[in-house]
């Protein structure tokens, strides 16, 4: 754990970057380090896939996957450079403004200080930093405490790819440290992934002038209508709710199911989730790891027995497998004010509820304060526009899984879920700044 002096010299060395125009990195150079960077992750990616799983606990298969999105995101923020860019701003409309050319520029933001989550160790980072040193900002990072290594590994590439010092410092403290680097005046953007509690505090205590994105949670609804494909619907459910043990801010957590196949739906969902291998994530079989701590399988624990004592019926799980692994998990109509129904579990269980009247159904699952991205399977156009209208969500899946995310899409919650967007592009045009310039012609005549 590093303290407040490390910090103050990381925010020095940082501002110093900013502050000295002669230090700042063109952008074709920006983008021939990003370039070089993405080569060398390419031919480490089961290098960096293994530290991934041994230190975030998601399965070998699927950390590949996250390890190959990061590759295709410092690509894509590489490629986005050209793109941050201002515009002309016409001049001679009114009499005032005659003899005037005017454009915008976009510039850097300043210091960004990003502060990141462990489900994602790689791929986040990549949207923290890379996104922040694209766009010509200096960046500190503070990962998560359970899954700094693949921060660091992403560090170390960057600087052997060419970036030059101080352009990307990594930062490990405690929560009092942290808040007085996030807090501090010379931090122009602050970047967010985590609890919804932290993050609006921290966002409370911001300097003046700070902007920032917040990156919370959700409890992600699905509205299924009776004329859904239940064949391809199921796995797509199973999946959205159960990958990575659930430990995604967009898992599908609340099911609405129309009462003509509600108790179908939801065994056969048990049915899928009962054959889902559970255990070692470096195991290549293994389909749904560990959860991040012991104290989050106590958690989800607790939160499913409050469920079943409160009516909820228990179609498969319900029980750990060891101390840090936990059955997955399918409640049928449990109580609509258990912590199940209107928390984030961020845990391998999934709730499945029936509706007659899709109206009562999506003003349920708009109940709640949080509000990320949510689904609807149906056959009916009109049914999925419907509900794409009245699902108050930033994004609204039709006949897919809540999780679904490409890093070239906006991604963000509404609400309490967060503020500002993410997503490579949307990330890198948040931490620049417009600039005008206004020429005064010379009257020739």
């Amino acid at each position: 754990m590093l303290g407040a002096d490390s910090v103050e010299k990381a925010l020095q060395t940082a501002e110093s970057l900013f502050l000295d125009r002669s230090k700042w990195i063109p952008a074709y150079e920006r983008i021939a380090i990003l370039e070089r960077t993405a080569d060398i992750m390419k031919s480490r990616i089961d290098e960096l896939t293994k530290t991934a799983t041994q230190e975030g606990g998601k399965p070998l298969t699927d950390s590949k996957v996250e390890v190959i999105r990061a590759i295709n995101g410092v690509k894509l923020a590489a490629e986005h450079i050209g793109q941050l860019k201002g515009e002309e701003i016409p001049m001679g409309l009114t009499k005032a403004s005659e003899n005037r050319l005017a454009f915008t520029m976009r510039e850097p933001m300043g210091v960004v200080v990003s502060v990141s989550a462990f489900n994602h160790p790689l791929n986040l980072i990549i949207h923290q930093v890379i996104t922040a040193f694209a766009a010509g900002c200096p960046v500190i990072i503070k990962p998560a405490s359970t899954t700094p290594l693949s921060c660091f590994a992403l560090i170390e590439i960057l600087k052997e790819a060419g970036m030059p010092d101080g352009w990307c410092q990594p930062i490990i403290c405690d929560n009092e440290t942290a808040e007085k680097l996030v807090t501090d005046k010379r931090v122009h953007y602050f970047s967010f992934i985590g609890s919804s509690r932290i993050g609006w505090y921290l966002k409370s205590k911001l300097a003046p002038g700070t902007r920032c994105a917040l990156e919370h949670g959700g409890a992600a609804p699905v509205i299924v209508e009776k004329d859904a494909n239940l064949d391809e619907m199921l796995p797509t459910l199973a999946k959205g709710g159960f990958y990575h043990a659930g430990q995604v801010c967009v898992s599908v957590q609340r099911v609405f199911v129309h009462e003509s196949l509600c108790e179908l739906v939801a065994h056969r969902l048990a049915e899928f989730a009962k054959k889902l291998v559970v255990g070692d994530p470096l195991d290549e079989k293994t389909e749904v790891g560990p959860l991040i701590l012991p104290r989050e399988v106590d958690r989800v624990e607790t939160w499913v027995n409050e469920a079943v004592d409160g009516g909820a019926e228990l179609l498969c799980g319900g029980n750990r497998i060891s101390d840090t692994c936990y059955a997955p998990t399918v409640l049928l109509n449990p109580d609509t004010h258990a912590k199940v129904s209107t928390m984030e579990i961020f845990g391998p269980v999934v709730c499945v509820y029936s509706y007659s009247n899709r109206d009562d159904a999506i003003k349920i699952a708009n109940g709640l304060d949080v509000h990320f991205q949510a689904s609807v399977f149906t056959k009916d156009l009109d049914i999925a526009l419907d509900c794409v209208n009245k699902l108050d969500a930033t994004a609204v899946m039709v006949n897919d899984h809540t999780a679904f995310r490409v890093d070239w899409m906006p991604f963000g919650g509404r609400d309490s879920s967060g503020i500002g967007m993410g997503g490579i592009q949307y990330s890198m045009h948040e931490m620049t700044r417009e600039k005008m310039m206004v020429i005064k012609r010379r009257n020739l005549q």
